[in-house]
């Protein structure tokens, strides 16, 4: 199988398409209609260089309108409205237009994200897609750079499954030109994948003992399950030097917070932490 990529027309090539459509007696109209400039103007901007919506648009709006009609601009938009609701929710449409709009989000630009999500809901497509978009690009491009982007896209699918369209509209804008104007972080995501990795590639490693639960099985207590844990709520800033990771894996670190938004007061903290329990291990010796 071989795929051919198809560029959109120019406008002389898709206007020599419609004139001849328009006068075509045996394939075409026959006559029967006519477009004024504005019309046809409009006509060919809103078929995006492509010819079967062009002829799309022009065929709904010839049967609209009278023998002998020449048709406007309005004519043109309410037909190619018409034809925009006829939008395939499963075909290349559909995922481009969701592409560009988690992408815009992803990008920081409110406006082309607000514009995608609008030519969605526009085209008929179900709102409840739009809100999942919305809810994982919260969480996979903001993240801990502004947790409140995940709070306001879940409010938000929330919303549109209780309440639907079209009042819906309003908090699928309020949550797609959020997450697209905060700031970014993948970080959270990429350091559980890192770990993902490290335990697809050697299995789940053994928990520390001091780690496991002793309150179950006097065996276990016997074993010297639970023994030696330091509860972080007895310490200063709630927090003790101790082991949770594997013992094959002490030291590593999977989450690198970003400088970005309330990440950057998170990777501060973290480093605090690291510093002091560094100066504490020296301490010791």
């Amino acid at each position: 199988m071989r795929v051919y990529r198809l560029e959109p027309l120019d406008t002389d090539a898709l206007g020599e398409i419609v004139d001849r459509a328009l006068a075509d007696a045996e394939r075409g109209l026959a006559g029967r209609v006519s477009l004024n400039e504005e019309g046809r103007a409009t006509l060919l901007d809103l078929a995006s260089g492509d010819a079967r919506n062009a002829l799309n648009i022009l065929e709904a709006a010839a049967a609209a309108a009278p023998d002998g009609a020449e048709i406007g601009a309005k004519g043109v938009a309410e037909a190619a409205q018409q034809r925009l609701l006829a939008y395939d929710r499963v075909g290349d449409q559909h995922y481009e237009a969701a592409s560009a709009f988690i992408k815009s989000m992803r990008g920081n630009d409110p406006d082309a994200a607000l514009y995608w999500c609008a030519s969605m809901v526009a085209a008929g497509e179900d709102p409840t897609f739009i809100a999942r978009r919305i809810v994982i690009a919260a969480s996979e491009d903001v993240g801990n750079a502004d947790p409140r982007a995940l709070q306001t896209a879940v409010a938000a699918m929330h919303a549109v499954e209780m309440i639907g369209l079209p009042e819906a509209q309003y908090a699928l804008a309020q949550a797609a030109a959020y997450v697209a104007s905060a700031p970014k972080s993948n970080r959270a995501g990429a350091a559980y994948f890192a770990a993902l990795a490290e335990v697809e590639e050697h299995g789940r490693l053994p928990v520390p003992l001091h780690l496991r639960p002793s309150t179950h099985r006097r065996l276990a207590r016997e074993q010297g399950y639970g023994r030696g844990y330091l509860c972080p709520h007895d310490f200063n800033d709630a927090d003790v030097e101790q082991q949770y990771l594997p013992d094959a894996l002490v030291g590593r670190v999977f989450y690198e917070p970003s400088e970005e938004g309330l990440e950057l007061k998170i990777g501060e903290r973290l480093a605090r932490l690291r510093r002091l329990r560094l100066e504490e291990r020296r301490g010791g010796t």
